[in-house]
């Protein structure tokens, strides 16, 4: 096999992944009280590159309104088979890409977000750029973020944010004018931290 390199990977990102994720450690969180949810973290190559799916949020939505966002909700008893479940039929109501389209890599650290969930984070990938149907009652904007820019050297910032009435050290991306912080840019970064640097 030949040496991984940063230009290896970033003609296939997809192919790396399907090994670095199972070999990666994850940490599952015991919900105590909260609700099951899952995310997909999709990414599909467009315009020479691949790109990483994101959406934000309309102000129609229950929880995180405005906000940038992976495809992804509640878990349905009585719906959902499982968490990989609710993650491709998520993806599907909010953007329109068909659960049969999505081959799925692997999964990367639960997330508690102040919303009162357990997030469990999917990372699949489609072959071709899929055609995106927007939810008009949940997407407000569709956001197809290049991998490359996120895994720049200065895309993450870092700033003092209010948290429950003190200010904490945070991080995040910024995407043209949109700020990515939260759970959402604690997913990315753990997806990111596989990637040897720079991707270009």
């Amino acid at each position: 096999m030949p040496p991984l390199t940063p230009a290896s990977v970033a003609l296939d990102p997809i192919a790396h992944l399907r090994t670095a994720l199972p070999a990666r450690p994850r940490q599952a969180l015991d919900p105590a009280g909260r609700k099951p949810a899952a995310v997909l973290l999709l990414l599909y190559p467009k315009a020479g590159e691949h790109v990483v799916l994101l959406t934000k949020r309309t102000s129609r939505v229950e929880h995180h309104r405005g906000e940038i966002s992976l495809p992804g909700g509640a878990y349905h008893h009585g719906e959902d088979l499982s968490l990989l479940h609710t993650a491709l039929r998520e993806t599907r109501e909010e953007v329109g890409v068909p659960e049969h389209m999505v081959e799925v890599l692997g999964l990367l650290d639960d997330q508690m977000p102040r919303s009162g969930f357990v997030i469990a984070p999917y990372v699949g990938a489609v072959p071709d750029p899929p055609v995106l149907q927007p939810s008009p009652d949940e997407v407000a904007e569709i956001l197809e973020v290049p991998l490359s820019l996120l895994l720049a050297p200065d895309a993450v910032r870092h700033e003092p944010r209010p948290y429950e009435g003190t200010l904490v050290e945070s991080f995040y991306y910024l995407y043209n004018d949109h700020v990515i912080w939260g759970a959402t840019a604690r997913i990315l970064r753990q997806l990111l931290e596989l990637f040897p640097r720079p991707l270009r």
